[in-house]
């Protein structure tokens, strides 16, 4: 099997996100708009901490998934592309957090 990265699960979303609705959930989900997407991105975010805290790793990963996918449909509708992440994540990881967190303004 070969790695799969975010960046292809952005592409198959933004494939997806264009059919029909009667054939895929993400293009339902995204006709559904960004406040039932956001929504149900909230429930996975949940399911995924009852998972990390109660639950078996099968399940953490199971639901990590869910919350990966579910985040790049809501990043797909806002138009913000994964890069746009990742460079904040560069940006913040530039320094630590200890650091950063010291030098914001009172």
């Amino acid at each position: 099997m070969s790695d799969f990265s975010l960046s292809d699960l952005e592409r198959i979303v933004a494939t997806r996100a264009k059919a029909a609705t009667d054939e895929s959930w993400t293009a339902k989900l995204v006709a559904a708009g960004q406040t039932k997407a956001a929504k149900k991105l909230g429930e996975e975010a949940v399911e995924t901490v009852i998972a990390a805290v109660s639950q078996g790793r099968p399940e953490l990963v199971s639901e990590s998934a869910d919350l990966l996918y579910h985040l790049m449909v809501v990043l797909n509708i806002a138009g913000i592309p994964l890069k746009d992440v990742l460079d904040e994540l560069q940006r913040r990881t530039a320094q630590s957090g200890l650091q950063e967190k010291a030098n914001r303004p009172s």
